[in-house]
């Protein structure tokens, strides 16, 4: 028999042709508008990412709410009250009033500074005595309370040169009457570490636990065991369980890595129980895992579960206090920020750890994670249903 040539029933091929690039060009596009999740993330992303560094992140924080224990009525102390009003940069909170619930807001992150005029400061004043002004700063951010520290001495001064006149005038020249003492609280030199570290906690935590919990159920879609989870005699609550804790367990070997770190390389301090914090990481975790494991209900594939998560993480970063001021942002923003996760556990991981807080201050930050858990728990729950039948 006669073999026959190797070219032989296959026609050679061009060394070039526009033809077949634009045909895989079509094919391509096609696919892509068929996957309406990347299609989206490919518009999405970049509007989300205008809008919030456009719109939603400023670096100077504005109308930072303040407490005024004025202990001298006078006018001077009138004066720099409303002074620091007009700045923009205080918003005084007629709530706090007393030093008590000052300094119970202040532990609680509700307000950024106390400010106290003493007993005897008009007296003072008029005597050339340079009566003291005392300012206490929460420094658990220092780049939240850095800008409007720096801009007192011109507002104390500008609100006074209305009060130097006459026969105070000889006050008006020269240093600034009054002595401003500003005293940082909970990390008085101001060391970006205690703010960075305890934050990447949560960061951390919420890239990983939400990603590698994502990936669990798409992953069984796409090797064909799905059908094996579904022929289980087991109830979906009970396969969701067994799918996140181990994932749980994972997150915490973070935190013990995270957490020794922060105590042996950064020297972060951990003023507050240990117990608690770790019993809210519990839950900031859970809540993670469970929403990841929503992701992955909703997913096709593993593709589109990363993709919904780097969507979910974006905002959570930008929009929780983590890279940018809370209160630096517009309203909307700080409401979207409420819904997030991140946003309520790094006010607890800071309060537990920088300032000691105990359970009374950080509760206000715990039953919205509790809610958050609860919601997507059952969106989660829904969803493997509908997968079932």
């Amino acid at each position: 028999m006669t073999a026959l040539p190797a070219s032989t029933g296959r026609k050679k091929l061009r060394a070039f042709s526009w033809t077949r690039i634009m045909a895989v060009m079509v094919k391509e596009t096609i696919q892509m508008r068929r996957d309406r999740l990347t299609f989206a993330m490919i518009i999405g992303v970049p509007i989300l990412q205008l809008v919030l560094f456009g719109y939603a992140i400023n670096t100077d924080p504005k109308r930072l709410p303040t407490a005024v224990i004025v202990a001298d009525n006078g006018p001077a102390g009138r004066a720099i009250v409303t002074g620091m009003q007009l700045s923009d940069y205080f918003e005084v909170d007629p709530q706090a009033t007393g030093e008590a619930a000052a300094r119970e807001k202040l532990a609680r992150g509700d307000i950024n500074y106390i400010v106290t005029i003493p007993v005897d400061f008009q007296r003072k004043l008029v005597r050339g005595e340079r009566p003291q002004l005392l300012v206490e700063a929460d420094a658990t951010d220092p780049a939240a309370t850095a800008n409007a520290l720096g801009q007192l001495d011109e507002i104390v001064g500008k609100a006074l040169a209305v009060q130097t006149t006459g026969s105070l005038a000889f006050l008006a020249p020269g240093t600034l009457p009054v002595d401003v003492v500003v005293h940082r609280l909970y990390n008085p030199e101001g060391i970006t570490a205690y703010n960075i570290v305890p934050g990447l906690l949560g960061t951390i935590l919420t890239m990983t636990t939400i990603l590698m919990t994502a990936l669990a159920l798409t992953r069984e879609v796409e090797r064909g065991t799905i059908e094996n989870l579904m022929a289980m005699p087991a109830r979906p609550y009970e396969i969701m369980i067994g799918k996140i804790v181990p994932y749980i367990g994972f997150g915490f070997v973070q935190v013990a890595v995270i957490l020794l770190a922060a105590a042996v390389l950064f020297a972060v301090p951990m003023k507050g129980p240990m117990w608690l914090l770790l019993a809210v990481t519990l839950l900031f975790i859970s809540a993670n895992v469970t929403l990841g494991y929503t992701f992955s209900t909703i997913a096709r594939n593993q593709m589109q579960a990363m993709q919904m998560t780097f969507f979910f993480f974006l905002p959570s970063i930008l929009l929780s206090g983590f890279m940018f001021p809370f209160r630096g942002m517009p309203d909307w923003a700080q409401v979207l920020g409420q819904g997030l996760p991140l946003t309520h556990y790094l006010r607890v991981v800071r309060g537990v750890m920088l300032k000691g807080g105990g359970l009374p201050e950080v509760a206000n930050n715990i039953w919205p994670l509790f809610v958050f858990w609860g919601v997507v728990a059952g969106i989660a729950l829904l969803r493997y249903r509908r997968t079932l039948d």
